[in-house]
């Protein structure tokens, strides 16, 4: 079969690759759209809770995570400034965003994480992209000429260029399972280790499991290495472990079988708690459940040994430095982590250093761009990682479009 002429094939149409696509295509030059689904962005769709989390507040590359140098996370990054991302989405794609302050994020005015995906689809479209859904990369080959050859699952391409936005392997029911990072691989590119990130956690025994549905305001902290890594969010107690943003911000560090995670509950400070159990009248219990939910106070209560009944001024000193204690640096001790299934985003992947900073062009296989998840880099919850998806997406794109003759 003769192998079909296309300048631009882009590998994967998640958030990253639909926007590579649309910035790829040009009038009488489309990329051609590649994916393996029957309608592409699905992770775009279960976002935020099906509102889709679309751009934080702030691009702040020193909260992401990579074993590239973060000099470079930090020019990918920022390569397209949050205030033009804002302004592609209201103004390109007609999609008006609201500031929601006590998440520091944007969502679409609409709350439909669908209209996200929709507006992408159709930009790209617009743009002239040819979006091929159902559609299997099954081998990607340079060709004699200095071209790429693709074989899909329905026909062959030859392309100038190949954009690899297939994401990582987080959240397979939604079309990811590895295979650009395969390709890097086989291309000799360095894939730093993989692991699922910002993924609950599991206890075994599940020893708060009667707590599960109880969610609050925490400050955890890890150790790294020498030093200590310290989330602030919402907590959620699951019948498995834990879950809820500071969770899954801080879930790749901690460690199985290491030190545990420190929870200060309520996100109080310690000389607060050690005021509200040491001076007043009532109960303690009730001077607790003002600042946290009542059954984590009553399971607290009784993890120092302490009745419900007992008032403030009758503590004995033992229970008082005990719950002290448990109030600011609870140890959380962490037996694993819900893995792939629910992890937001994959950890490592193609090294940062082996990319062409400003047009993710591969040092290793010149034609070949990434984008995405597929990147060592990841961000926190909260639209971090959308922000990357588009920038690099558009990085990708352009970069790209120059490649082609």
């Amino acid at each position: 079969m003769k192998a079909e002429g296309k300048s631009v094939v882009v590998v994967g149409a998640g958030a990253a690759g639909l926007v590579a696509a649309a910035f790829a295509s040009e009038p009488g030059r489309p990329a051609v759209l590649v994916e393996r689904t029957t309608d592409g962005g699905r992770k775009i769709l279960i976002s935020g809770g099906g509102r889709c989390n679309v751009l934080p507040a702030a691009l702040e590359p020193e909260r992401f995570i990579t074993a590239s140098p973060a000099h470079l996370l930090r020019r990918m990054l920022r390569a397209w400034p949050l205030e033009h991302q804002k302004a592609f989405f209201e103004n390109e794609l007609g999609i008006p965003l609201k500031f929601e302050g006590d998440d520091r994020k944007f969502f679409p005015k609409s709350d439909r994480a669908r209209d996200v995906r929709d507006a992408l689809v159709s930009f790209a479209s617009r743009r002239g992209a040819d979006i091929r859904f159902d559609t299997t990369v099954e081998d990607l080959q340079p060709s004699a000429d200095g071209r790429w050859h693709v074989t899909t699952s329905r026909g062959e391409i030859e392309a100038d260029a190949v954009i690899v936005a297939t994401g990582g392997l987080s959240v397979p029911a939604t079309g990811s399972d590895g295979t650009g990072l395969r390709i890097a691989e086989a291309l000799g590119h360095t894939v730093h280790p993989l692991y699922p990130a910002l993924t609950p956690l599991l206890a075994n025994p599940p020893i708060h499991a009667g707590l599960s549905g109880v969610s609050l305001p925490v400050r955890i902290r890890a150790k790294v290495g020498g030093g200590i890594r310290e989330i602030r969010g919402s907590f959620l107690f699951t019948h498995r472990g834990y879950s809820g943003p500071a969770v899954l911000d801080i879930s790749s560090f901690a460690t199985v079988g290491g030190d545990p995670l420190r929870v200060s509950w309520g996100d109080v400070p310690q000389n607060e708690w050690e005021s509200t159990v040491t001076s007043g009248t009532g109960l303690v219990l009730n001077a607790m459940a003002r600042k946290i939910p009542q059954r984590l106070a009553e399971f607290l209560l009784a993890e120092a040994g302490a009745p419900v009944d007992r008032p403030i001024q009758q503590l004995r000193r033992t229970e008082r430095i005990a719950l002290i204690e448990l109030l600011t640096a609870y140890p959380l001790k962490i037996s694993g982590n819900e893995g792939y299934k629910k992890a937001e985003v994959t950890g490592g992947g193609v090294a940062l250093d082996e990319v062409n900073p400003a047009t993710l062009e591969s040092k290793r296989a010149p034609g070949i761009f990434y984008c995405g998840e597929v990147l060592d880099a990841y961000g926190p919850i909260g639209g971090h990682n959308f922000a990357w998806a588009w920038s690099t997406g558009r990085a990708a794109g352009l970069g790209a479009k120059v490649t082609r003759p």
